[in-house]
């Protein structure tokens, strides 16, 4: 079976995932910016860093995934992967993301990664800012885990990264 691994990522943490999967598995890896044609893969392999709910690259990829073949969307974010209500939440945002019959084919895993507000743009700092002062002001008991952490972690640089959490995505990869 043809595989492939494609990656959108903004300040590298999904990179650096994409890469460690790629020699973990062997299968070619391509940024999701030089995705051209997709139409000799039945399985596509995306890892994308989460931005305003979105994964990175994801539209361009499913634009180009092949009729019938099988996605795999593997985001990072900062949201903690063993909280559920998290989960859950990026995985409805990725199902907002792929069409009805894609989705049918589509297995979802979570990833953590990092930030390091210094290195954002200008125009993503001034979002965290706005998201920041917002979040902040909520009632207590409608800040999420992933809302809290949002807060906890402001204006600081964190890494969560562990590419131990790979093995069992690999693996499963492998077996397909």
């Amino acid at each position: 079976m043809n595989k492939i691994i494609t990656y959108g990522s903004q300040y590298g943490s999904a990179r650096r995932y994409a890469e460690k999967l790629s020699e973990a598995t062997k299968i070619p890896l391509l940024n999701a910016l030089d995705v051209r044609d997709l139409s000799s893969f039945d399985h596509i392999i995306h890892l994308g860093g989460i931005y305003a709910g979105h994964v990175k690259g994801l539209r361009k990829i499913v634009k180009h995934t092949p009729k019938g073949a099988r996605l795999i969307v593997i985001t990072v974010g900062l949201a903690d992967v063993n909280n559920e209500a998290n989960t859950n939440k990026i995985k409805k945002d990725v199902e907002n993301q792929i069409p009805e019959d894609l989705w049918k084919r589509t297995q979802v895993f979570h990833l953590r990664g990092g930030i390091d507000y210094s290195r954002l743009n200008i125009v993503h700092k001034a979002m965290m800012a706005l998201l920041y002062k917002k979040i902040k002001a909520m009632p207590e008991e409608k800040k999420t885990a992933e809302i809290q952490a949002m807060i906890d972690t402001y204006n600081q640089k964190v890494d969560f990264t562990d590419f131990q959490a790979l093995d069992s995505i690999a693996q499963f990869i492998l077996q397909l």
